[in-house]
């Protein structure tokens, strides 16, 4: 394992190797004369006469002359008699750092990510990147009795009578956006630091910011009504607790309800949920762990994440997939998802997501082994489909997730090793074809036009800009399976 370089200090505290040894119990009793103790007193003998001042003066001289080239040496500053500290003393009540091994924090494409600062190279064994302090993170228990992390909120604070009024089952959401808005309005509160690190209302993704038109854009009549769902939830849930009418002193957190929209799409878009110890319970939370909600998605991740809790700290561990160049983005695959459920939630999608799904209506199948053969993703045996050598005559770089998708979203049947009749192939091929043209040209606009609205310089909104792109990406996907059919038909017959 590579050891780990110097952690960049990235939160100002009280350094955890800089508490003072404590020391034991024994030695910090002061010790009282005896003749002071408490007791039947005792004859003591007179106390001896102070030494002449000239033997004094004798004695002060046979100390060793001061040798200039020895470096002076200093007391040790913990005597021997003095132990380390209890480690659950310091835990409460002090604020430690966030540390960082081997990365940094950057602008890219996407907004803020991890990027590697050293070259990485794929081991078995995860290596820590980050360990975050609990004393930062936002963490609400996802059932009552309601815990919060940090304590930030004072007994009976009125805070709490909207979150009261939330459902456990369903509002996570909405408890841990009103966390998120009061922690932003404590002064010299660490989030009021971190929020530049968050995407403003202009530069947030998020659908529940978008207004109707820009829904339309998506081009997909159940997300966009799925996303209005949400946007008069969260607009009824601020009415009803924040709005002008309302007497309670919160409205300070979201004096309109473009504020709560956008904290909920925050908490929504960064949250984990994780176990942790909440007093003498073990329960459920809602986190929102700085610094660790920069690990951006991607189809193609080139790390794998991992979560420990360690002394109150979260440690934050990745295992590369790959080998990583000093400077290469850091990511994560957050899962299987279809790109509707990566757009609803997270507001982004990819035309390579091999978990995307196309629903066919026709009755034509193919043979699945021939197909995965023909990209040699999978299939029978070589000596069945002698697909060894069809590296050099399908080129690598068309297999992405998108012919993933293809695999998994086409009809297909399997019998065996029972082998596919060509013609019959090809037919059921054309006819899957047409229906992917058919449903290319029920959109509005193609991929030509598309990708000319993306490349203007005409300013567009951010909301706008992502839900282009979400239906551009679903007709990359159908010209892709068209391509994927068109090769499939060349080389059926090994």
């Amino acid at each position: 394992m590579a050891i780990p370089t110097a952690p960049a200090l990235l939160f100002p505290s009280v350094l955890p190797n800089s508490f003072p040894r404590r020391t034991p119990w024994r030695h910090l009793v002061r010790r009282q004369p005896r003749h002071l103790r408490a007791g039947r007193p005792r004859l003591q003998a007179p106390a001896p006469a102070p030494p002449p001042v000239a033997e004094v003066a004798a004695e002060r001289d046979d100390t060793p002359p001061l040798r200039l080239l020895e470096p002076p040496q200093e007391d040790d500053p913990f005597p021997p008699e003095m132990e380390p500290a209890d480690p659950d003393f310091y835990r409460i009540g002090y604020a430690r750092m966030m540390r960082a091994y081997g990365i940094e924090f950057l602008e890219g494409p996407d907004g803020m990510g991890v990027y590697a600062s050293r070259d990485v190279e794929p081991l078995r064994r995860a290596r820590v990147i980050m360990e975050i302090p609990l004393e930062l993170m936002l963490t609400i228990t996802q059932k009552k009795p309601w815990m919060f992390f940090p304590d930030i909120i004072p007994l009976g604070h009125p805070i709490f009578d909207v979150i009261e009024s939330t459902d456990p089952e369903t509002d996570w959401d909405l408890r841990l956006a009103c966390l998120l808005l009061y922690a932003f309005d404590i002064e010299d509160n660490f989030w009021q630091l971190y929020s530049d690190f968050l995407p403003s209302v202009d530069e947030c993704t998020s659908l529940l910011l978008a207004p109707k038109e820009d829904l339309m854009e998506l081009e997909d009549e159940d997300l966009a009504s799925q996303m209005l769902k949400h946007q008069e939830r969260a607009i009824d849930f601020w009415q009803k607790h924040w709005d002008k009418p309302i007497p309670l002193k919160l409205k300070r957190l979201a004096r309109d309800h473009e504020r709560f929209l956008w904290a909920l799409s925050i908490v929504q878009s960064r949250s984990v949920n994780l176990k942790l110890r909440m007093g003498a319970f073990i329960q459920d939370a809602n986190v929102l762990a700085p610094y660790a909600d920069m690990l951006n998605h991607s189809p193609n991740a080139n790390c794998f994440l991992h979560w420990r809790f360690k002394d109150r700290m979260l440690e934050v561990m990745i295992k590369a997939g790959q080998a990583i160049k000093k400077g290469d983005e850091m990511t994560i695959d957050y899962m299987s998802g279809v790109n509707s459920k990566f757009m609803e939630r997270y507001g982004f999608s990819s035309p390579t997501n091999p978990w995307e799904l196309i629903n066919f209506s026709s009755p034509a199948t193919i043979h699945m082994d021939s197909f995965l053969s023909v990209f040699n993703i999978a299939g029978l045996h070589d000596e069945l489909y002698h697909n060894s050598a069809l590296t050099s005559v399908v080129e690598t770089d068309f297999v992405d997730g998108a012919v993933v998708a293809a695999a998994r979203a086409l009809p297909t049947w399997s019998d065996g090793d029972v082998p596919a009749i060509p013609s019959v192939e090809r037919k059921s091929a054309q006819a899957l074809q047409e229906e992917c043209r058919q449903m290319l040209d029920s959109f509005p606009t193609t991929i030509e036009q598309d990708q000319q609205i993306l490349d203007s310089d005409a300013h567009i909104s951010k909301t706008r800009e992502i839900a282009i792109k979400y239906r551009l990406h679903r007709k990359m996907l159908l010209q892709k399976i068209m391509d994927a059919l068109d090769i499939y038909q060349d080389r059926i017959l090994f």
